[in-house]
């Protein structure tokens, strides 16, 4: 499975942008999914998971409310929603899967600056 995020960049307090997650590869194979964020000097966090079937949803306090996760399985995609961004949420953007076969797999990571 290889997994690419896009949609990042720079954005004022107060805006918002969308991230996608686009799986390849052996794509049957994916379980549950998630955003993670590491910011300078600060451990990888999870941000928002949900599962295979996008049944349930988990977000992190501080997303809770702003920040939306979901995924489209016939397009092996996973998206996440971002409101009422705060400089706080700068932070480099990972994707995250959960490989049946191999365990946890990862995209490249992309840039979420928010300028105050």
């Amino acid at each position: 499975v290889q997994l690419v995020e896009s949609g990042g960049g720079l954005v004022q307090a107060g805006g918002s942008l969308s991230l996608s997650c686009a799986a390849s590869g052996s794509t049957f194979s994916i379980n549950a999914m998630g955003w993670y964020r590491q910011a300078p000097g600060k451990q990888r966090e999870l941000v928002a998971s949900i599962t295979n079937t996008g049944g349930t949803t988990n977000y992190t306090d501080s997303v809770k409310g702003r920040f939306t996760i979901s995924r489209d399985n016939a397009k092996n995609t996973m998206y996440l929603q971002m409101n009422n961004l705060k400089p706080e949420d700068t932070a480099v953007y990972y994707c995250g899967a959960l490989d049946l076969r191999v365990g946890i797999v990862w995209g490249q990571g992309t840039q979420v600056t928010v300028s105050s």
